[in-house]
């Protein structure tokens, strides 16, 4: 236990000394532009592309683990949208509650916390996750703001903001670069890896720094009732729907299962604000999602973290 506690503590106590600094300074979080623009656009895609370069490309034809953990997040999103139908009646709000109950934090904190719980081992599956998660959230959430009449564009610019979204992105963009530099057993000039390198490992401690600035900026007033529901289903649910659908479309190597398991268990993601005031529906309760989901998460991914470290996750719940 004192392993785990020495490795999540530093990825805690980094994002809580964000949120003090955000706390006790409270500059506007204008002043967080260009640190994430250098997380988004620079560090984070050279953590990728350099994971992804030195992977076997036969490792990432995994279409069964896709499936099975893509599921799983369509599944706890589900699960909280019909969360917020219930309590709001509104399918803006209840897809941002959606958002809030299946989309984890799979970019900032999931990348670092994987590969340091378990090592290089981690990083096919990360990337799966990551690419596909994406690719579901970014379809889903424009496609039922069109629905519920937030979003005002007709159905074709809809599909090619998406599709824009989804290719654009810059850790789908070096995602798809490192998987083409395996393939093509591609090594870039020893100048070029070793800058990647030192931004790769700038990525982890910017993101988690920023995370807790933002939670500490974001407006909350009250927190509505059905902000522990849906943080619920984030921290319990999905984790549990990912492990059920691993069993059921496994078996899949140890670390692969874990990796599934750990990145279902993150909290909330900070897209899940930012999506919620671009429609200007849910905002306050997407901004108490996360931050009370980031609090219990000290609790519950630190147990999950202790399960994978003492090998007591099962591999198969039936």
């Amino acid at each position: 236990m004192i392993e785990v506690l020495n490795l999540a503590l530093p990825y805690f106590g980094l994002i809580f000394l964000g949120f003090l600094c955000g706390k006790i300074k409270r500059i506007p979080d204008t002043g967080l532009a260009w640190l994430n623009f250098f997380l988004i656009y620079v560090a984070l895609p050279c953590l990728f592309y350099r994971i992804l370069a030195k992977t076997p490309v036969d490792e990432l034809n995994n279409v069964p683990f896709v499936v099975a953990t893509t599921l799983g997040t369509l599944g706890a999103f589900t699960i909280a949208y019909i969360v917020g139908i219930m309590i709001r009646g509104r399918v803006a709000d209840a897809a941002i509650a959606g958002l809030a109950g299946g989309y984890g934090n799979i970019g900032y904190m999931g990348p670092g916390l994987a590969l340091s719980t378990l090592g290089a081992q981690a990083t096919v599956p990360v990337a799966l996750i990551f690419c596909f998660d994406n690719i579901l959230v970014f379809s889903l959430a424009p496609f039922l703001m069109g629905l519920a009449g937030a979003d005002k564009k007709s159905i074709g610019a809809t599909a090619l903001e998406v599709a824009k979204k989804i290719l654009l992105h810059p850790f789908i963009i070096a995602t798809a670069c490192g998987v083409a530099s395996a393939a093509l057993h591609f090594e870039p000039p020893i100048a070029l890896d070793r800058l990647m390198q030192f931004l790769q490992n700038a990525a982890a401690p910017c993101a988690l720094f920023a995370l807790g600035v933002t939670v500490a900026l974001r407006p909350m007033a009250r927190m509505a009732w059905d902000v522990p529901a849906v943080v619920g289903v984030k921290l319990v649910l999905h984790p549990l729907l990912a492990l059920a659908l691993l069993s059921l479309f496994g078996p899949f190597n140890e670390a692969w299962v874990y990796t599934a398991v750990l990145m279902a268990a993150l909290p909330p993601a900070l897209n899940v604000f930012i999506m919620a005031r671009q429609y200007d529906t849910w905002v306050e309760q997407a901004s108490g999602s996360i931050l009370l989901g980031t609090l219990v998460s000290v609790v519950t991914l630190t147990f999950v973290m202790w399960l994978v470290k003492t090998h007591q996750l099962p591999l198969q719940l039936f």
